[in-house]
């Protein structure tokens, strides 16, 4: 049987077209094969360049993150690259094409803008000019980045398929740019370049009250490169009027089809940026599917109203030329409340577009907004239909990587509902909600949800990017990682009526320094990405707890605690049944433990004195909360879980741990007792400790709270709150209340590796851990994982007392097969296990009744 390569791939890079890195290291992933046994004995690397090729041959299995083998790239240097790998049988060339960006480079354009505007107000898009002349066209490249947000065209042909480049970043450190090939849209002779600017993120309204966090000057910088001709973003470039007259994050656009000529000025230099500029490696922002609408629903106010069936991130085209005068607006909401389009949840986003009418609007959707929703109501003069209209999606478009399927169509579609919520969150930043007046980069929610994002889709250069802002950031604020990033303080001339601009210390929110990039490590194998971020750890132990005179927490600070208990009052999510600062005491001392294992691990010599720290805070955490039996002080489903699955609890206690955290989910009649700090390791902490009979009974429980709950009630995304909709069909009276947050989907992991039984058991998936374990009334399942190496697939079903088990391994690989009678290593290929399986004799499971409870119903979806 042939092996064959999938894909070169320099860094993580998506295409290795621009790149930041002179010597980038080089990757191939394998196609899936039946060859058995295969292991890369050694590889060809030629490497064509301008001064000639050059050809290694090294002995190595080494197939992820291979050195560059090469002289380090010059900028703008283009690179053609071929590998083959050498086994037992050799695969064909495999190539890519590297081009080096600026790198160092220092810019020739200057950052220009507009006329000076209202700071208070909204800022106006404008568009800044430049017409030139060329003689001949050959290789040509426009690298170009803005303050706000940008988008380019030459000759009236949009530039490249990005959008809201470039896109969010902590702009006083870090600022994006992009590179074009534009040998295509030039011409000889005259030529008119034109880039429409807009405020963002960068000076737009963030949260319910500021603008100008970064600046109150939109800017564009932009240097196209032809041949050896170079065209300048400078003061002899124009200034127009835009036809978008407004554009904001939160609001939405509004745009004059018919607008008057446009006012000519000439554009002024602003000061270059002081942060760094990046050819960045994390994939764009881009359309990544259409969807129609499935029924137009007419309220009972007369409006109308298109239901697109799926709760979406993006906006809306519209597909001919409507005719009417006047106005068209488009309001988006994610839910109907009481007949009408719900648009209490947005607080004070309006979320709406206006198009005033006139001339053409065939084809028309914004630039520089993007809304949440699966509603959009139209009020509009004239008449249309559902065809008039298209939904178009947008994301970071990362590559997909994992599947899962079962038996158990509602956790089937719970899952779904996870890929719909990380895809709609995911646009630039990892945001907790992508409609309402909100949409940041919450650190708690992507820490308790990068394993199974980082299992979903390829989220390696995104999340890196991302933490580097999070470092940045923490250093200004003394150790303290803002809650989200980039974090968005008041200008320095408001002030701030929660007290102060600076971040307040919560643990399980500011543990992402550690605990996500250990995640990244675990899903790519990348070790670079602790040593990068390991200052970052260590200033946060060292600076950013605020710690009492044991070294534990102080009491002094709040915390979000177990945030949005189900249980806690609806207007006070962080008052949950767990003692507020147990959470942030058990990430503590896990933390302290996980950074001393990585500072093993990259030869640091810390690693000792964060280890003997990691023991000296589990013996003050035990004293402080587990009694002798291992009885915990937070008698919840939380402080149990985190205290087994921390190891906080020493091996005669263990027992004793479990079993109350069995009573409890037993007395709560399986309903999820847990907020953010428990809920991700709830079901994992239930299977690893011997009570999977209980994890899936709580997974397919059908009562609020519970995952299926929202599942019955028609959502299509995972909510923020377990009740975000009421068993009545109304919406959760709260403000905080959001139908697209994908923190509570982390049990997508459980998922993946309990139900589906795929799982890394190396760091970077060079061994997987191959353990299905049914249980539940789940009779089959699909997992699929396409690894740095290439994808492995996991199918099993039962059949009365037999278990059918299919398995792929990619290329260069092993995993530990573990079923019932087998624990053994299999090589690549594929394989098919026949095994004896014996129903879990404790299925299902019964609640507690209590001596007013008798009735109690004991209800889950099989």
């Amino acid at each position: 049987m042939s092996v064959q390569i999938a894909q070169v791939t320099a860094e993580h890079h998506e295409s290795g077209f621009a790149l930041d890195t002179p010597s980038p290291r080089l990757s191939w992933r394998f196609k899936e094969t039946e060859a058995e046994d295969w292991v890369q004995m050694g590889y060809e690397i030629q490497v064509k360049r301008e001064q000639g090729e050059e050809v290694y041959k090294v002995d190595s299995a080494q197939s992820v993150l291979v050195p560059w083998p090469s002289s380090p790239l010059s900028p703008r240097e283009i690179v053609e690259v071929r590998v083959r790998a050498i086994g037992a049988t050799t695969t064909d060339w495999s190539s890519i094409t590297l081009e080096a960006s600026l790198l160092d480079s220092k810019w020739s354009a200057s950052m220009i803008t507009g006329p000076t505007e209202d700071a208070s107000q909204p800022k106006h898009p404008f568009r800044l000019q430049k017409r030139f002349t060329l003689s001949t066209v050959g290789r040509a490249r426009l690298y170009a980045t803005a303050l706000g947000v940008y988008e380019v065209e030459i000759n009236g042909g949009r530039v490249g398929d990005q959008l809201l480049t470039p896109g969010w970043t902590s702009y006083n450190y870090h600022l994006n740019y992009q590179t074009y090939d534009v040998g295509g849209y030039l011409q000889e002779g005259e030529n008119v370049i034109t880039a429409h600017v807009a405020e963002g993120w960068y000076a737009g309204r963030l949260g319910k009250a500021y603008r100008n966090i970064w600046g109150d000057r939109l800017g564009f910088v932009g240097q196209l490169e032809v041949d050896k001709e170079v065209i300048v973003s400078d003061d002899t470039w124009s200034v127009l009027a835009s036809y978008i007259l407004e554009a904001e994050i939160y609001n939405g656009e509004v745009v004059d089809t018919n607008p008057a000529d446009a006012h000519v000025l000439n554009a002024t230099i602003l000061p270059f940026p002081t942060a760094k500029l990046i050819s960045s490696h994390a994939p764009p922002v881009r359309r990544v599917m259409e969807v129609a609408p499935v029924a137009m629903i007419t309220t009972p106010e007369g409006k109308k109203v298109l239901d697109f069936g799926q709760n979406l991130v993006g906006w809306l085209r519209i597909n001919r030329d409507l005719e009417g005068d006047g106005d068209m607006l488009l309001r988006h909401a994610e839910v109907m409340e009481d007949g009408e389009l719900g648009v209490r949840p947005l607080r004070t986003a309006m979320a709406r577009d206006i198009i005033k009418l006139g001339g053409p609007t065939k084809g028309w959707e914004p630039k520089f907004t993007f809304h949440g929703f699966r509603y959009a109501e139209i009020t509009y003069n004239g008449d249309f239909t559902p065809d008039d209209f298209t939904a178009i999606v947008i994301s970071s478009d990362m590559r997909r990587t994992g599947h899962f399927t079962c038996s158990h169509e509602m956790i089937s579609k719970l899952h779904e509902n996870v890929v719909w919520g990380m895809r709609g969150n995911f646009v630039s930043v990892p945001m907790d909600c992508p409609q309402r007046d909100e949409r940041l980069g919450w650190t708690g929610d992507i820490q308790v949800f990068a394993p199974t994002a980082s299992f979903l889709f390829d989220t390696h250069s995104f999340l890196a990017g991302w933490l580097k802002d999070v470092a940045a950031e923490q250093k200004q604020y003394d150790g303290v990682p803002p809650i989200f990033v980039p974090w968005t303080p008041p200008p320095k001339d408001l002030v701030n009526p929660l007290g102060g601009h600076k971040p307040k210390p919560h643990g399980v929110w500011a543990d992402v320094v550690a605990h996500t990039p250990w995640d990244l490590y675990m899903a790519y194998g990348d070790v670079q990405v602790l040593e990068e971020q390991f200052e970052s750890m260590v200033l946060w132990l060292e600076k950013g707890v605020p710690r009492a005179e044991s070294g534990l927490w102080s009491g002094e600070q709040a915390q979000y605690g177990d945030w949005l208990d189900p249980k806690a009052p609806p207007q006070f999510p962080a008052h949950g049944r767990t003692d507020y600062l147990l959470p942030a005491n058990a990430y503590l001392v896990y933390t302290t433990g996980l950074v001393a294992r990585i500072a093993r691990l990259i030869g640091r010599q810390e690693a000792d004195k964060y280890q003997a720290d990691h023991v000296r805070l589990r013996a003050l955490f035990r004293d402080e909360y587990i009694t002798k039996n291992g009885r915990v002080t937070s008698d919840t489903q939380t402080a149990l879980t985190l205290a087994l699955w921390f190891d906080l609890v020493d091996e005669d206690q263990r027992k004793h741990t479990l079993g109350r955290l069995e009573w409890l989910v037993q007395w709560d009649y399986f309903k999820v007792s847990t907020g953010f700090a428990g809920t991700p390791l709830v079901l994992p902490n239930l299977a690893r400790h011997g009570a999977l009979h209980l994890a899936y009974r709580m997974l397919q429980e059908a009562d609020n709270p519970s995952w299926l709950y929202s599942i019955g009630m028609g959502a299509t995304t995972i909510w923020e709150r377990w009740d975000s909709m009421l068993p009545d069909g109304t919406v959760n009276p709260g403000q905080m209340t959001s139908f697209n947050h994908y923190a509570l989907g982390s049990v997508a992991a459980f998922m993946h590796r309990t139900i589906g039984g795929l799982a890394p058991r190396d760091p970077g998936w060079k061994s997987a851990l191959i353990q299905p374990q049914p249980g539940g009334t789940v009779t089959s399942a699909q997992t699929s994982f396409d690894s740095p190496y290439g994808p492995y697939a996991v199918s099993w079903a039962l059949n009365g007392e037999d278990m059918t088990v299919n398995i792929s391994v990619p290329p260069n690989t092993t995993a530990q097969v573990m079923l019932p009678g087998v624990n053994e290593m299999m090589g690549s290929g594929k394989k098919v296990y026949s095994v004896k399986w014996e129903k879990d004799a404790r299925w299902p499971p019964k609640g507690r009744p209590g001596p007013q409870s008798v009735l109690m119903p004991d209800r889950f979806v099989s």
